[in-house]
This record gives structure tokens, sequence and C-alpha cells, in this order.
């Protein structure tokens, strides 16, 4: 298992105010917050019981809402 060394930024008072990351490191995070939110938003469609639709009716309905 490799040992990953995080770059910091830091305060005038040696507090870490954020952290720097490669672009491979970043892109993973956010695939897995998208990949998360993803699953958060299938279990609170499950948890809430409603009604299947179909996939073009949806559409139209989110459309129709938005004028």
């Amino acid at each position: 298992m490799a040992v990953q060394k995080h770059q910091f930024v830091i305060d005038d008072n040696g507090k870490k105010t954020a952290v720097i990351l490669t672009i491979e490191e970043y892109e993973k995070l956010i695939e897995e917050a998208e990949e998360l939110e993803e699953i958060r938003a299938y279990d609170a469609a499950k948890a809430a019981n409603d009604q299947a639709i179909p996939f073009e009716q949806a559409v139209d309905e989110i459309e129709r809402d938005r004028k």
C-alpha cells in the first residue's frame, strides 16, 4: 500500500486552511461524491413509495414545471 503525502496551505498561525490534491485525486473524490449523491437519491425515491412513471412523462412534467 502506497503512503500518500498531502500538501496543505497554512495561515500565519500555522492552521491548515486548504489541501492540495493531484488532479487524479480530485477527480476520484468528485466521482465518488457524485456516486454517493446518486445512491442517496435512489434510496430517497425508494423510501417515498411513489408510483413509477415512464421516463418521457417525467421529462415532460419537469419541462412543464420549468415554464
